[in-house]
């Protein structure tokens, strides 16, 4: 997964915000959240997105890949009756007679 580099982003979203609306952004930064112009907080990745979305494209930062999803084997059925318990609880009875099985 590679990541965005903060600073890139910021540039160019500041450039893109301020081409469409003739002023320069105030960002906020707090814990990996980010407030434009005091609005809702939005991860870093939402910021690249909004680039795009302000009528640049965001060639400078690229976006991050997203990962395949792996999807989980589904659990094997028993098809046939054999058990390991069971077969050596009988060789167990059958080599030593008036033996109790363990627990």
């Amino acid at each position: 997964m590679s990541k965005l580099d903060k600073d890139q982003v910021i540039a160019a979203f500041t450039q893109a915000y301020t081409t469409a609306n003739g002023k320069a952004p105030e960002i906020e930064a707090k814990g990996g959240w980010y407030s434009v112009d005091g609005g809702k907080n939005i991860r870093l990745a939402a910021l690249n997105d909004m680039i795009s979305e302000l009528g640049t494209s965001p060639k400078e930062v690229p976006a991050a890949p997203k990962k395949p999803t792996k999807k989980k084997a589904a659990p094997k059925a028993k098809t046939s009756g054999f058990s390991v318990k069971s077969f050596y609880a009988t060789k167990i009875q059958t080599e030593n007679e008036g033996v109790k099985l363990p627990r």
